[in-house]
């Protein structure tokens, strides 16, 4: 260690992890930083906000800032959603683009307009267990060839291949820099939000394809005390017919959800949770700027 202090200081900086929807960004997050704080679902656009998780690697600090996919819809929450794309993008000091090994590279094409002060970057292909090697390598020499990548990277989270190769061409490209944050934190976010999210991922679980994509989760109130948490929350949608999914025949739908979604906030808490869900409909929450504040997204 004291031979690698004096080669260089210690780097710390800001990645932002960008791409299209369902890349695998908030798998990858997870992955890295091996807790889970970030929503993780096969539904599209499921990410909404970012998320600040700090990974140590070796005495270097990497903040790594999670985003919503990139995409092109019109309504005022898709809106929110490339905002905080591209506000994370400025905010960093390296981004990682991540692709799906079997996209093409409109996306990635799309991206580079859209990152307009040439912040370095890294393609990251992700779901390489998902084809064969020699599919991966014509990819990653399709990406090198636009010649914009500082490298490109083949990953599987769920084989565990490529991490460290990850980690270390991250670091490469860091500044040197003292750590922006306590190296024994490893998240930024509030726990409210954390919450919230987990809440969120037990309703893709549990109703898939089914969930309507105009459903939210708003965080009442939290009691904390040393052993339990006491969270009181609602779920808001947008018709009737919606709530009544949700809830389900004589109530049992809500109560699958619930119980999924107490087992991951008692994982990622290391407490006993009392989890009290309410489902609320509110027609046009996603277009109406008031409700989009109060969920907690900050519109124009």
């Amino acid at each position: 260690m004291e031979e690698k202090e004096e080669s260089r200081g210690i780097k710390s900086g800001f990645v932002g992890i960008l791409g299209k929807p369902n890349a695998g960004k908030s798998t990858l997050l997870n992955w890295l930083l091996g807790e889970k704080i970030a929503l993780v679902s096969p539904k599209a656009n499921a990410s909404r906000k970012r998320v600040n998780a700090i990974v140590m690697h070796g005495d270097d600090q990497i903040i790594l800032l999670d985003t919503p996919g990139l995409h092109e819809k019109e309504k005022l929450l898709n809106k929110f959603m490339l905002k905080e794309a591209l506000k994370a993008l400025g905010d960093s000091d390296l981004v990682l683009f991540l692709a799906d090994v079997r996209d093409d590279l409109d996306g990635y094409k799309w991206f580079l307009e859209l990152n307009k002060k040439k912040i370095p970057h890294i393609v990251v292909l992700t779901k390489t267990d998902l084809v064969n090697q020699e599919e991966i390598e014509n990819k990653k020499r399709a990406y090198e060839k636009l010649g914009e990548a500082l490298a490109v990277v083949p990953i599987s989270a769920v084989e565990g291949k490529g991490k460290d190769e990850l980690l270390d061409e991250i670091v490469k490209h860091l500044p040197e820099h003292p750590y922006y944050y306590d190296p024994e934190i490893i998240s930024t976010e509030h726990i409210r939000n954390i919450y919230k999210e987990l809440i969120r991922e037990a309703l893709f679980e549990k109703l898939g394809d089914e969930l309507p994509y105009e459903t939210d989760v708003l965080i009442d109130k939290i009691e904390e005390f040393d052993n339990l948490d006491k969270v009181y929350a609602t779920i808001i949608v947008e018709r009737p017919s919606q709530k009544g999914m949700i809830i389900g025949k004589k109530g049992r739908k809500i109560k699958e959800i619930g119980m999924y979604a107490r087992k991951l906030l008692e994982q990622f808490s290391g407490k006993k949770i009392y989890l009290e869900l309410y489902v609320k409909v509110v027609p046009g929450w996603s277009k109406n700027k008031k409700m989009l504040e109060e969920l907690g997204y900050e519109v124009e």
